[in-house]
């Protein structure tokens, strides 16, 4: 009773202690990323926030797996670092008995990660697109926001308005820079709204003036208008995207038969089989001597995980390509990870058992002699 307590409390404080610093890294570099592409005009300021929270439920999974792997690694090596690990084999634990308070301790974080793998990830991927496919169906003139320029969606235009008015679909005093087959054209109007027709979009302007420069002459052209109609692109279809299989569900990945469903599964179920392997992989490759102090154990720990998740890509890859079936694939990469670590603590365990034995019997010697 006292080694699992012991283990776990120490465990719990290891992995919530990572995780915490994890998340925040992870955080700045998301939203640095995500402000990069707002400013692309990749989807609507105003939706920040949901797009960072969505995009951080993407990488919680893989975040909780680091992190229990680190807490595995450090506590197991501080143990024997500190000679405790002797202790608790002079008082009969082997490598084995370990693995009953891992994973009492781990299979919440075993549980939040297939959760998040299976049914929050999925979500929130597939929020991220809707939210995406709405700024894509606004208009141009309703993603610029009054005093800045903004650039169109297909670089030809630069926007800039000094209001909107009309719920954002009409904009006043509107400034608009054109450049298209060697032609520039400036073009100022009072108000500005976007129209569609026949599966074009057109920007109607009211009250302006058009100056128009050819690139190779430098000819100039002035015009007044009171109403002006210019085509601007199509107008977007996103009923016609394809959701992408991230997005999709589990039980509908299960329903479609194509490599690329079958490459997500892969992925999804393999992180959950990575995440309980990432606690026999720690188990087995925490090691120390309190003689010697190296940290050597650590590096290849880290070095097992980057090659081990690189492994679990590269698994999705080659049955998104069909070189793989994801079903043997599965059982190949992360149920040879899962025999190997029970191998080499088999060997440690195995290691340690003569001089155990003898420490046990010396044990015993002492206490009767005391008695």
């Amino acid at each position: 009773m006292l080694f699992d307590s012991s283990v776990r409390r120490e465990l719990w404080r290891s992995f919530i202690g990572t995780l915490v610093v994890l998340l925040t890294v992870v955080l700045t570099m998301l939203l640095i990323r995500i402000l990069s592409q707002a400013t692309r005009g990749a989807f609507a300021p105003a939706d920040l926030s949901l797009v960072l929270s969505y995009t951080l439920i993407g990488q919680l999974p893989i975040m909780v797996a680091l992190a229990l792997f680190v807490a595995v690694v450090t506590v197991l090596s501080r143990l024997w670092r500190d000679s405790e690990m002797v202790v608790w084999q002079v008082s009969g634990a082997s490598q084995f008995t370990f693995i009953k308070p891992l994973l009492k301790m781990a299979w919440p974080a075993i549980a939040l990660v297939a959760l998040c793998t299976l049914v929050a990830r999925p979500w929130a991927q597939n929020q991220t697109e809707v939210l995406k496919q709405r700024y894509e169906q606004r208009s141009d003139m309703a993603r610029v926001a009054p005093g800045q320029f903004q650039t169109s969606a297909d670089g030809k235009r630069v926007f800039f308005i000094d209001s909107h008015s009309d719920g954002q679909q009409t904009a006043r005093n509107v400034f608009m820079v054109m450049t298209d087959k060697g032609q520039e054209s400036v073009v100022t109007a009072r108000e500005g709204l976007l129209q569609q027709d026949q599966g074009l979009r057109y920007l109607v302007l009211a009250q302006g003036e058009r100056t128009q420069t050819d690139l190779t002459t430098g000819e100039k052209t002035l015009s007044h208008f009171a109403t002006a109609r210019i085509a601007v692109g199509e107008a977007p279809n996103v009923a016609l995207k394809v959701p992408e299989p991230r997005s999709m569900s589990t039980l509908t990945l299960l329903a479609i038969p194509t490599r690329q469903a079958q490459a997500e599964l892969t992925w999804r179920l393999g992180l959950i089989w990575a995440t309980f392997n990432m606690v026999l992989a720690g188990l087995s490759l925490a090691a120390g001597n309190a003689r010697r102090n190296s940290s050597w154990n650590l590096v290849y720990a880290l070095l097992v995980f980057v090659v081990y998740f690189n492994l679990l890509s590269l698994s999705q890859a080659w049955v998104s390509q069909g070189k793989l079936p994801w079903i043997p694939g599965l059982l190949l990469i992360h149920g040879g990870l899962t025999v190997g670590a029970l191998l080499m603590i088999w060997w440690r365990n195995g290691a340690v058992l003569p001089g155990r034995h003898v420490s046990r019997r010396a044990l015993v010697v002492t206490r009767a002699e005391g008695v």
